[in-house]
């Protein structure tokens, strides 16, 4: 039977602690989903076989469109199979790639995808190096330099043009990561819930390696993952919960997950505060009103810190407003790119009109903010061609 998604959660009652955005259900975006998959469509090879007990018809559907692309890197002999979902149409608009949380997979856009896909993004979500489904067999080193070094050859290799990226939770310290060292590769940043003042893994990196197997293990457990759900969302009932858990760790079932987990924890993690004022990207700051995990004080002084942000809060939602309430989410990032799109749209109206004006008198005036600049005929060519 076919079902409606909507809002997979019900409302809490809690108050909120900063200035609310309003938000409302996204109408136009309706996303229907099979209940069971499909004999004709089976899951890739590659996922544990556990995806089969997965009850989410999200969940199975997405599942379903995991592929693992070849990506070549420095720093492993063959290209490393990497897991990620592509978008079924080519737009000529920046597309939009979406990354994920800490030790997370690309099922955690399992709602928000389907909506982004359906506005008329093209709309990329990808694993993160140690992360997710990619081929790990031959362990690649798993630390922030070959996270950022592998995701930028995966956008090399198929992407190939600027951005917008969006990172919830640790995802938002990948994004900000990338952006400072790569900005040709991103055009804007849309951060959920960033967890970007962490101190890296903190004294984690000292622990011995036995040690930190032992934490690993203890990572991927049932209870503990329960308990960071409890943590996560407002209000879920116990069914959901259990199998958005069962979602959750479904990548911890790899062979490779616990060296590749070790390997980043004992690498150090990320420490990117200083970057924050070096993000040079329009951004737009996403955050549940209700989150437990990184307080909403944290967005404030990350709205403060970023040289151009707009930051929207989410009411009755918790830490992964993709999974809590990906309507409102989803309408958050349709508007903030659209409204951009529209503000550039007039610019080149203006500058269109300058230009027609002026060329008759053999020059162009080009204004931009507070730059003024003038084009002889020959220029102005090329300048219209580019537009």
């Amino acid at each position: 039977m076919l079902s409606l998604f909507s809002q997979p959660f019900p409302p809490s009652s809690s108050s909120s602690t900063l200035p609310r955005t309003t938000t409302f259900k996204l109408k136009p975006f309706t996303v229907f989903s099979s209940s069971s998959s499909s004999p004709s469509q089976p899951f890739p090879p590659f996922l544990p076989k556990q995806i089969h007990t997965i009850k989410d018809p999200f969940a199975r559907k997405f599942a379903m469109r995991i592929q693992r692309l070849p990506v070549p890197v420095s720093f492993a002999e063959n290209p490393i199979m990497s897991s990620c979902v592509k978008p079924l149409v080519q737009s000529k608009e920046p597309p939009v790639v979406l990354l994920h949380g800490f030790d997370s997979s690309c099922l955690e856009w399992r709602y928000g995808y389907p909506l982004l896909e359906e506005s008329g993004f093209e709309t990329w979500a990808v694993d993160i190096l140690g992360w997710g489904f990619s081929d790990l067999e031959n362990l690649p080193p798993c630390d922030v330099v070959s996270k950022r070094n592998h995701f930028y050859q995966f956008w090399k290799s198929y992407i190939r043009r600027p951005m917008i990226l969006v990172g919830p939770s640790l995802g938002s310290a990948v994004a900000i990561d990338f952006a400072v060292n790569y900005p040709e590769a991103v055009e804007k940043l849309i951060l959920i819930d960033a967890s970007v003042y962490a101190e890296g893994t903190g004294n984690l990196a000292t622990l011995p390696r036995s040690v930190a197997y032992a934490g690993v293990y203890l990572l991927k457990s049932l209870p503990l993952r329960l308990y960071a759900n409890y943590l996560t969302f407002t209000n879920m009932p116990l069914h959901t919960i259990l199998d958005g858990t069962n979602v959750g760790r479904l990548h911890c079932l790899l062979p490779w997950w616990d060296d590749a987990t070790v390997d980043f924890m004992t690498s150090g993690g990320y420490k990117i505060a200083s970057l924050i004022r070096k993000v040079k990207q329009k951004t737009l700051i996403i955050w549940g009103e209700n989150d437990r995990i990184v307080s909403n004080k944290l967005a404030v002084q990350l709205h403060c810190e970023l040289p151009d942000a707009v930051l929207r809060q989410i009411p009755d939602c918790g830490h992964i407003p993709h999974l809590e309430r990906p309507d409102s989410a989803i309408k958050l990032i349709v508007e903030f790119i659209q409204t951009e799109k529209k503000k550039l749209s007039k610019l080149v109206s203006q500058v269109s009109v300058a230009a027609g004006s002026e060329l008759r008198r053999g020059r162009v005036c080009f204004s931009g903010g507070d730059r003024v600049s003038y084009l002889n005929r020959h220029e102005h060519v090329k300048f219209v061609n580019w537009l």
